[in-house]
Protein backbone atom coordinates (compact mmCIF):
# COMPACT_ATOMS: atom_id res chain seq x y z
CA UNK A 1 0.00 0.00 0.00
CA UNK A 2 2.91 2.34 0.74
CA UNK A 3 4.24 1.95 -2.82
CA UNK A 4 0.74 2.59 -4.17
CA UNK A 5 0.51 5.86 -2.25
CA UNK A 6 3.92 6.88 -3.63
CA UNK A 7 2.72 6.07 -7.17
CA UNK A 8 -0.52 7.96 -6.57
CA UNK A 9 1.37 11.06 -5.38
CA UNK A 10 3.81 10.78 -8.31
CA UNK A 11 0.91 10.54 -10.80
CA UNK A 12 -0.71 13.68 -9.48
CA UNK A 13 2.57 15.61 -9.41
CA UNK A 14 3.04 14.71 -13.09
CA UNK A 15 -0.57 15.68 -13.81
CA UNK A 16 -0.06 19.09 -12.16
CA UNK A 17 3.14 19.66 -14.18
CA UNK A 18 1.22 18.75 -17.35
CA UNK A 19 -1.56 21.21 -16.51
CA UNK A 20 1.06 23.93 -15.89
CA UNK A 21 2.19 23.35 -19.48
CA UNK A 22 -1.46 23.65 -20.64
CA UNK A 23 -1.83 26.94 -18.77
CA UNK A 24 1.36 28.60 -20.02
CA UNK A 25 1.71 27.38 -23.63
CA UNK A 26 -1.46 26.07 -25.36
CA UNK A 27 -3.57 28.78 -23.70
CA UNK A 28 -1.63 31.36 -25.72
CA UNK A 29 -2.46 29.66 -29.04
CA UNK A 30 -5.57 30.45 -31.11
CA UNK A 31 -8.45 27.99 -30.83
CA UNK A 32 -8.62 25.14 -33.29
CA UNK A 33 -6.28 22.58 -34.79
CA UNK A 34 -2.95 24.02 -33.53
CA UNK A 35 -4.20 24.15 -29.95
CA UNK A 36 -5.54 20.60 -30.32
CA UNK A 37 -2.15 19.36 -31.61
CA UNK A 38 -0.34 21.06 -28.72
CA UNK A 39 -2.59 19.27 -26.20
CA UNK A 40 -2.59 15.83 -27.86
CA UNK A 41 0.47 14.60 -25.85
CA UNK A 42 -1.38 15.56 -22.64
CA UNK A 43 -4.47 13.59 -23.73
CA UNK A 44 -2.30 10.50 -24.30
CA UNK A 45 -0.34 11.04 -21.07
CA UNK A 46 -3.53 11.31 -18.99
CA UNK A 47 -4.74 8.04 -20.53
CA UNK A 48 -1.45 6.39 -19.51
CA UNK A 49 -1.15 7.65 -15.91
CA UNK A 50 -3.83 5.40 -14.31
CA UNK A 51 -1.94 2.33 -15.59
CA UNK A 52 0.78 3.05 -13.01
CA UNK A 53 -1.66 2.46 -10.12
CA UNK A 54 -3.39 -0.80 -9.19
CA UNK A 55 -5.37 -0.01 -6.02
CA UNK A 56 -9.07 0.05 -6.98
CA UNK A 57 -10.01 3.27 -5.18
CA UNK A 58 -6.94 5.24 -6.26
CA UNK A 59 -6.97 4.10 -9.89
CA UNK A 60 -10.73 4.68 -10.14
CA UNK A 61 -10.44 8.25 -8.85
CA UNK A 62 -7.41 9.01 -11.04
CA UNK A 63 -8.98 7.57 -14.20
CA UNK A 64 -12.24 9.44 -13.63
CA UNK A 65 -10.61 12.77 -12.78
CA UNK A 66 -7.80 12.74 -15.39
CA UNK A 67 -8.53 10.28 -18.22
CA UNK A 68 -12.18 11.32 -18.50
CA UNK A 69 -13.01 14.71 -16.98
CA UNK A 70 -9.67 16.49 -17.44
CA UNK A 71 -9.27 15.23 -21.02
CA UNK A 72 -12.81 16.31 -21.96
CA UNK A 73 -12.32 19.73 -20.32
CA UNK A 74 -9.04 20.18 -22.22
CA UNK A 75 -10.82 19.16 -25.44
CA UNK A 76 -13.31 21.98 -24.85
CA UNK A 77 -10.36 24.23 -23.99
CA UNK A 78 -8.99 23.62 -27.52
CA UNK A 79 -12.05 25.42 -28.90
CA UNK A 80 -12.25 28.13 -26.22
CA UNK A 81 -15.23 26.55 -24.46
CA UNK A 82 -15.83 26.65 -20.67
CA UNK A 83 -15.04 25.67 -17.98
CA UNK A 84 -11.35 26.37 -18.76
CA UNK A 85 -12.00 29.21 -21.23
CA UNK A 86 -11.41 32.00 -20.75
CA UNK A 87 -8.43 30.71 -18.71
CA UNK A 88 -8.49 31.75 -15.04
CA UNK A 89 -5.84 34.34 -14.22
CA UNK A 90 -4.62 32.12 -11.39
CA UNK A 91 -2.64 28.96 -12.28
CA UNK A 92 -3.92 27.19 -9.16
CA UNK A 93 -7.53 27.86 -10.19
CA UNK A 94 -6.84 26.48 -13.67
CA UNK A 95 -5.28 23.27 -12.32
CA UNK A 96 -8.15 22.73 -9.87
CA UNK A 97 -10.88 23.36 -12.44
CA UNK A 98 -9.16 21.03 -14.91
CA UNK A 99 -8.39 18.13 -12.57
CA UNK A 100 -11.25 18.17 -10.03
CA UNK A 101 -14.90 17.25 -10.66
CA UNK A 102 -16.17 20.77 -10.03
CA UNK A 103 -18.18 23.37 -11.90
CA UNK A 104 -18.46 26.94 -10.53
CA UNK A 105 -22.03 27.92 -9.74
CA UNK A 106 -23.49 31.03 -11.34
CA UNK A 107 -24.50 33.43 -8.58
CA UNK A 108 -28.17 34.36 -8.26
CA UNK A 109 -30.04 36.37 -5.69
CA UNK A 110 -31.55 33.22 -4.15
CA UNK A 111 -28.08 31.78 -3.46
CA UNK A 112 -27.21 34.62 -1.11
CA UNK A 113 -29.71 33.36 1.44
CA UNK A 114 -28.56 31.02 4.17
CA UNK A 115 -28.99 27.42 3.14
CA UNK A 116 -31.06 25.03 5.23
CA UNK A 117 -29.14 22.27 7.00
CA UNK A 118 -31.00 19.57 5.02
CA UNK A 119 -28.06 18.81 2.70
CA UNK A 120 -25.65 18.44 5.64
CA UNK A 121 -28.08 16.12 7.43
CA UNK A 122 -28.43 13.98 4.29
CA UNK A 123 -24.63 13.89 3.94
CA UNK A 124 -24.28 12.59 7.51
CA UNK A 125 -27.03 9.99 6.96
CA UNK A 126 -25.32 8.73 3.79
CA UNK A 127 -22.00 8.36 5.62
CA UNK A 128 -23.74 6.33 8.32
CA UNK A 129 -25.43 4.15 5.67
CA UNK A 130 -22.02 3.53 4.07
CA UNK A 131 -20.58 2.53 7.44
CA UNK A 132 -23.56 0.19 7.98
CA UNK A 133 -23.02 -1.38 4.54
CA UNK A 134 -19.39 -2.15 5.36
CA UNK A 135 -20.51 -3.76 8.58
CA UNK A 136 -23.11 -5.86 6.69
CA UNK A 137 -20.43 -7.05 4.25
CA UNK A 138 -19.01 -9.12 7.12
CA UNK A 139 -22.14 -11.31 6.88
CA UNK A 140 -22.39 -11.55 3.10
CA UNK A 141 -21.67 -15.29 3.16
CA UNK A 142 -25.13 -15.83 4.65
CA UNK A 143 -26.89 -13.18 2.53
CA UNK A 144 -28.56 -13.75 -0.81
CA UNK A 145 -26.34 -12.88 -3.78
CA UNK A 146 -28.86 -10.35 -5.14
CA UNK A 147 -29.08 -8.65 -1.74
CA UNK A 148 -25.28 -8.25 -1.73
CA UNK A 149 -25.40 -6.80 -5.28
CA UNK A 150 -28.14 -4.36 -4.22
CA UNK A 151 -25.98 -3.31 -1.26
CA UNK A 152 -23.03 -2.80 -3.62
CA UNK A 153 -25.20 -0.60 -5.91
CA UNK A 154 -26.06 1.66 -2.95
CA UNK A 155 -22.40 1.54 -1.86
CA UNK A 156 -21.17 2.73 -5.29
CA UNK A 157 -23.66 5.61 -5.35
CA UNK A 158 -22.89 6.84 -1.83
CA UNK A 159 -19.13 6.43 -2.17
CA UNK A 160 -19.07 8.27 -5.51
CA UNK A 161 -21.20 11.10 -4.12
CA UNK A 162 -19.02 11.41 -0.99
CA UNK A 163 -15.76 11.45 -3.00
CA UNK A 164 -17.08 14.14 -5.36
CA UNK A 165 -18.57 16.15 -2.48
CA UNK A 166 -15.26 16.07 -0.59
CA UNK A 167 -13.40 17.24 -3.72
CA UNK A 168 -15.87 20.12 -4.10
CA UNK A 169 -15.58 20.98 -0.39
CA UNK A 170 -11.79 21.13 -0.72
CA UNK A 171 -12.10 23.43 -3.75
CA UNK A 172 -14.70 25.58 -1.98
CA UNK A 173 -12.38 26.01 1.00
CA UNK A 174 -9.52 27.06 -1.31
CA UNK A 175 -11.46 29.38 -3.64
CA UNK A 176 -14.20 30.70 -1.38
CA UNK A 177 -17.07 30.34 -3.87
CA UNK A 178 -19.82 27.81 -4.47
CA UNK A 179 -19.83 24.91 -6.94
CA UNK A 180 -22.66 23.07 -8.62
CA UNK A 181 -23.72 19.93 -6.69
CA UNK A 182 -22.44 16.65 -8.14
CA UNK A 183 -25.65 14.75 -7.36
CA UNK A 184 -29.21 15.90 -6.84
CA UNK A 185 -30.82 13.10 -4.83
CA UNK A 186 -31.16 10.59 -7.73
CA UNK A 187 -33.50 8.37 -5.69
CA UNK A 188 -36.15 11.13 -6.12
CA UNK A 189 -36.05 10.92 -9.95
CA UNK A 190 -39.43 10.93 -11.71
CA UNK A 191 -38.16 9.41 -14.99
CA UNK A 192 -35.02 8.11 -16.69
CA UNK A 193 -34.54 11.50 -18.35
CA UNK A 194 -34.77 13.18 -14.94
CA UNK A 195 -32.40 10.61 -13.40
CA UNK A 196 -29.61 10.90 -16.00
CA UNK A 197 -30.05 14.53 -17.04
CA UNK A 198 -30.78 16.35 -13.78
CA UNK A 199 -29.85 14.14 -10.84
CA UNK A 200 -27.04 11.61 -11.47
CA UNK A 201 -23.35 12.66 -11.64
CA UNK A 202 -24.10 16.18 -12.89
CA UNK A 203 -20.42 17.00 -13.47
CA UNK A 204 -20.24 14.34 -16.19
CA UNK A 205 -23.57 15.55 -17.62
CA UNK A 206 -22.25 19.12 -17.81
CA UNK A 207 -19.14 17.89 -19.70
CA UNK A 208 -20.92 15.52 -22.10
CA UNK A 209 -23.44 18.17 -23.19
CA UNK A 210 -20.94 20.54 -24.90
CA UNK A 211 -18.51 17.82 -26.03
CA UNK A 212 -21.00 15.31 -27.48
CA UNK A 213 -24.68 16.25 -27.19
CA UNK A 214 -24.69 19.75 -28.72
CA UNK A 215 -22.45 18.91 -31.74
CA UNK A 216 -24.47 15.76 -32.59
CA UNK A 217 -27.74 17.64 -32.13
CA UNK A 218 -26.62 20.38 -34.54
CA UNK A 219 -25.81 17.73 -37.16
CA UNK A 220 -29.04 15.77 -36.63
CA UNK A 221 -31.14 18.97 -36.77
CA UNK A 222 -30.18 19.33 -40.45
CA UNK A 223 -31.18 15.70 -41.12
CA UNK A 224 -34.23 15.12 -38.89
CA UNK A 225 -35.51 18.57 -38.01
CA UNK A 226 -35.57 20.24 -34.60
CA UNK A 227 -38.34 18.06 -33.10
CA UNK A 228 -36.44 14.75 -33.25
CA UNK A 229 -32.85 16.07 -33.38
CA UNK A 230 -32.24 15.24 -29.72
CA UNK A 231 -32.81 11.48 -30.19
CA UNK A 232 -29.54 10.50 -31.94
CA UNK A 233 -27.68 12.98 -29.73
CA UNK A 234 -29.00 11.25 -26.58
CA UNK A 235 -27.99 7.79 -27.83
CA UNK A 236 -24.48 8.94 -28.84
CA UNK A 237 -23.97 10.58 -25.42
CA UNK A 238 -24.76 7.27 -23.72
CA UNK A 239 -22.47 5.36 -26.11
CA UNK A 240 -19.57 7.71 -25.25
CA UNK A 241 -20.35 7.39 -21.55
CA UNK A 242 -20.36 3.60 -21.90
CA UNK A 243 -16.97 3.60 -23.63
CA UNK A 244 -15.46 5.82 -20.94
CA UNK A 245 -16.83 3.51 -18.25
CA UNK A 246 -15.30 0.54 -20.10
CA UNK A 247 -11.96 2.38 -19.99
CA UNK A 248 -12.25 3.01 -16.25
CA UNK A 249 -13.25 -0.62 -15.67
CA UNK A 250 -10.19 -1.72 -17.65
CA UNK A 251 -7.94 0.41 -15.43
CA UNK A 252 -9.54 -1.18 -12.35
CA UNK A 253 -9.53 -4.80 -13.55
CA UNK A 254 -6.75 -4.90 -16.21
CA UNK A 255 -8.98 -7.34 -18.12
CA UNK A 256 -10.10 -6.92 -21.75
CA UNK A 257 -13.57 -5.31 -21.99
CA UNK A 258 -16.59 -7.62 -22.10
CA UNK A 259 -18.72 -4.68 -23.40
CA UNK A 260 -21.49 -5.37 -20.89
CA UNK A 261 -21.08 -1.87 -19.46
CA UNK A 262 -21.31 -0.30 -22.92
CA UNK A 263 -24.54 -2.22 -23.59
CA UNK A 264 -25.87 -1.00 -20.23
CA UNK A 265 -25.47 2.59 -21.39
CA UNK A 266 -26.70 1.91 -24.93
CA UNK A 267 -29.84 0.34 -23.44
CA UNK A 268 -30.38 3.38 -21.23
CA UNK A 269 -29.72 5.76 -24.13
CA UNK A 270 -32.39 4.02 -26.23
CA UNK A 271 -34.77 4.01 -23.24
CA UNK A 272 -34.27 7.75 -22.59
CA UNK A 273 -34.77 8.49 -26.32
CA UNK A 274 -37.98 6.41 -26.27
CA UNK A 275 -39.12 8.34 -23.19
CA UNK A 276 -38.55 11.64 -25.04
CA UNK A 277 -40.64 10.34 -27.98
CA UNK A 278 -43.48 9.36 -25.62
CA UNK A 279 -43.40 12.80 -23.96
CA UNK A 280 -43.60 14.46 -27.39
CA UNK A 281 -46.49 12.29 -28.56
CA UNK A 282 -48.59 11.49 -25.45
CA UNK A 283 -50.52 14.38 -23.80
CA UNK A 284 -49.42 15.21 -20.26
CA UNK A 285 -52.80 14.18 -18.79
CA UNK A 286 -52.37 10.64 -20.13
CA UNK A 287 -48.88 10.06 -18.74
CA UNK A 288 -48.02 8.00 -15.66
CA UNK A 289 -48.05 9.68 -12.26
CA UNK A 290 -44.51 10.87 -11.30
CA UNK A 291 -44.44 8.46 -8.36
CA UNK A 292 -45.17 5.49 -10.65
CA UNK A 293 -42.83 6.62 -13.44
CA UNK A 294 -40.09 7.40 -10.90
CA UNK A 295 -40.35 3.99 -9.24
CA UNK A 296 -40.32 2.33 -12.69
CA UNK A 297 -37.21 4.30 -13.71
CA UNK A 298 -35.31 3.41 -10.53
CA UNK A 299 -36.36 -0.23 -10.88
CA UNK A 300 -35.11 -0.24 -14.47
CA UNK A 301 -31.76 1.26 -13.37
CA UNK A 302 -31.38 -1.30 -10.56
CA UNK A 303 -32.28 -4.36 -12.66
CA UNK A 304 -30.08 -3.39 -15.62
CA UNK A 305 -27.20 -2.49 -13.27
CA UNK A 306 -27.31 -5.97 -11.70
CA UNK A 307 -27.64 -7.53 -15.16
CA UNK A 308 -25.02 -5.54 -17.14
CA UNK A 309 -23.11 -2.97 -15.03
CA UNK A 310 -21.91 -4.89 -11.96
CA UNK A 311 -21.01 -8.38 -13.32
CA UNK A 312 -17.68 -7.25 -14.77
CA UNK A 313 -16.64 -5.76 -11.42
CA UNK A 314 -17.83 -8.78 -9.42
CA UNK A 315 -16.31 -11.28 -11.87
CA UNK A 316 -12.87 -9.69 -11.49
CA UNK A 317 -13.09 -9.30 -7.72
CA UNK A 318 -13.15 -5.49 -7.73
CA UNK A 319 -15.94 -5.51 -5.14
CA UNK A 320 -13.86 -7.65 -2.79
CA UNK A 321 -10.77 -5.55 -3.45
CA UNK A 322 -12.75 -2.36 -2.92
CA UNK A 323 -14.09 -3.53 0.42
CA UNK A 324 -10.73 -4.91 1.55
CA UNK A 325 -8.93 -1.63 0.87
CA UNK A 326 -10.94 0.19 3.53
CA UNK A 327 -8.84 0.55 6.64
CA UNK A 328 -9.07 2.45 9.90
CA UNK A 329 -7.59 5.47 8.11
CA UNK A 330 -10.72 5.58 5.92
CA UNK A 331 -12.93 5.49 8.97
CA UNK A 332 -10.91 8.36 10.46
CA UNK A 333 -11.97 10.56 7.53
CA UNK A 334 -15.55 9.21 7.49
CA UNK A 335 -15.86 10.00 11.21
CA UNK A 336 -14.57 13.53 10.63
CA UNK A 337 -16.92 13.95 7.66
CA UNK A 338 -19.89 13.10 9.89
CA UNK A 339 -18.57 15.40 12.62
CA UNK A 340 -18.14 18.35 10.24
CA UNK A 341 -21.62 17.78 8.78
CA UNK A 342 -23.07 17.69 12.32
CA UNK A 343 -21.20 20.89 13.18
CA UNK A 344 -22.69 22.63 10.14
CA UNK A 345 -26.19 21.54 11.21
CA UNK A 346 -25.61 22.88 14.74
CA UNK A 347 -24.41 26.24 13.38
CA UNK A 348 -27.52 26.50 11.19
CA UNK A 349 -29.94 25.58 13.99
CA UNK A 350 -28.41 26.98 17.21
CA UNK A 351 -28.34 30.81 17.62
CA UNK A 352 -24.84 32.29 17.78
CA UNK A 353 -25.33 33.52 21.37
CA UNK A 354 -25.97 29.97 22.57
CA UNK A 355 -22.87 28.42 20.98
CA UNK A 356 -19.65 27.49 22.77
CA UNK A 357 -16.94 30.11 23.18
CA UNK A 358 -14.37 29.87 20.31
CA UNK A 359 -11.63 28.91 22.78
CA UNK A 360 -13.70 26.01 24.14
CA UNK A 361 -14.94 24.84 20.71
CA UNK A 362 -11.41 25.16 19.26
CA UNK A 363 -9.87 23.15 22.10
CA UNK A 364 -12.60 20.50 21.70
CA UNK A 365 -11.98 20.30 17.94
CA UNK A 366 -8.22 19.91 18.38
CA UNK A 367 -8.75 17.31 21.09
CA UNK A 368 -11.14 15.38 18.82
CA UNK A 369 -8.57 15.44 15.99
CA UNK A 370 -5.77 14.29 18.33
CA UNK A 371 -7.76 11.45 19.95
CA UNK A 372 -9.15 10.08 16.67
CA UNK A 373 -5.73 10.36 15.00
CA UNK A 374 -4.11 8.27 17.77
CA UNK A 375 -7.01 5.82 17.60
CA UNK A 376 -7.46 5.46 13.82
CA UNK A 377 -4.89 7.38 11.75
CA UNK A 378 -1.45 6.55 13.18
CA UNK A 379 -1.68 2.81 14.10
CA UNK A 380 -1.32 1.64 10.49
CA UNK A 381 1.77 3.84 9.99
CA UNK A 382 3.36 2.63 13.23
CA UNK A 383 2.55 -1.01 12.47
CA UNK A 384 4.37 -0.79 9.13
CA UNK A 385 7.37 1.16 10.46
CA UNK A 386 6.63 4.26 8.39
CA UNK A 387 7.45 6.51 11.36
CA UNK A 388 10.97 5.04 11.68
CA UNK A 389 11.51 5.27 7.93
CA UNK A 390 10.35 8.92 7.82
CA UNK A 391 12.60 9.90 10.73
CA UNK A 392 15.56 8.14 9.08
CA UNK A 393 14.96 9.95 5.77
CA UNK A 394 14.64 13.27 7.61
CA UNK A 395 17.97 12.71 9.40
CA UNK A 396 19.66 11.90 6.06
CA UNK A 397 18.22 15.10 4.55
CA UNK A 398 19.49 17.19 7.48
CA UNK A 399 22.96 15.64 7.17
CA UNK A 400 22.95 16.49 3.45
CA UNK A 401 21.96 20.10 4.14
CA UNK A 402 24.66 20.42 6.81
CA UNK A 403 27.24 19.22 4.26
CA UNK A 404 26.13 21.95 1.82
CA UNK A 405 26.33 24.78 4.36
CA UNK A 406 29.63 26.77 4.35
CA UNK A 407 29.77 27.01 8.15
Amino acid sequence: MENELHNFIKVWILAIISLCYCFYIPSKLPKGIFKLISLTPIFIFFLYLPLTISTAHLVGITAFFLSWLANFKLLLFCFDQPPLSPPPSNLFHFISLASLPIKPKQKTASQNRSKPPQRSILFAIKVLILALLYHCYSYKQILNKNVVLAMYCVHIYIELELILALAATLARAMFGFEFEPQFNEPYLATSLQDFWGRRWNLVVTSILRPTVYYPIRRISTRLLGSRWASLPAIVVVFVVSGLMHELIFYYMTRVAPSWEVTWFFILHGVAVAAEVVVKNVVPEKMRLHPVVSGASALGFVAVTAVWLFLPQLVRNGVDEKNIGEYSKVTWFFILHGVAVAAEVVVKKVVPEKMRLHPVVSGASALGFVAVTAVWLFFPQLLRNGVDEKTIGEYCKLMDLLKGLLPF
